[in-house]
């Protein structure tokens, strides 16, 4: 999967994860790529960082943190948290039951579990809006 940072015609940023800079071409050229704030189909990619790979036995990357950054992770760990109690883990049926719910066959609510990468991107190619949710390690210390 690639992430890239987009923008539409007014100025709103946002991400789109795609499995391909091609597949991100192609949804786009089909009218499938629109912005979540006002729904605008005239996208662009913005500048962003490159990623770098790392192998599998290679380390995590790490961050130093000073109190600021400190201060945002438990942030975002508290977030995360809200997101966990207030959607139902239907675990490995992620996808299954993120379609069911997308196509009306079972009630709207939020739901996390786990998606194989396959999963995740044909998830997205089908117009399902589907976001990875991090995890972190009991101490950020």
């Amino acid at each position: 999967m690639i992430r890239f940072s987009l923008h539409c015609d007014k100025d709103h940023e946002f991400e789109g994860w795609f499995s391909s800079s091609k597949d991100y071409d192609g949804q786009s050229e089909r009218g499938l790529v629109e912005c979540p704030v006002c729904g605008s189909r005239q996208i662009g990619k913005s500048l962003m960082a490159p990623a770098v790979a790392v192998s599998r036995d290679a380390p995590a990357p790490t961050l130093a943190m000073d109190p600021e950054k400190r201060e945002m992770m438990r942030k975002l760990r508290d977030i995360v948290q809200v997101v966990k109690q207030n959607s139902e883990d239907v675990g490995d049926r992620f996808a299954d039951e993120a379609r069911k719910i997308h196509h009306g066959e079972s009630e709207a609510r939020g739901i996390i579990g786990k998606a194989s990468k396959d999963d995740a991107k044909s998830l997205i190619e089908e117009g399902i809006e589907i976001a990875p949710l991090p995890e972190f390690p009991d101490d950020l210390s």
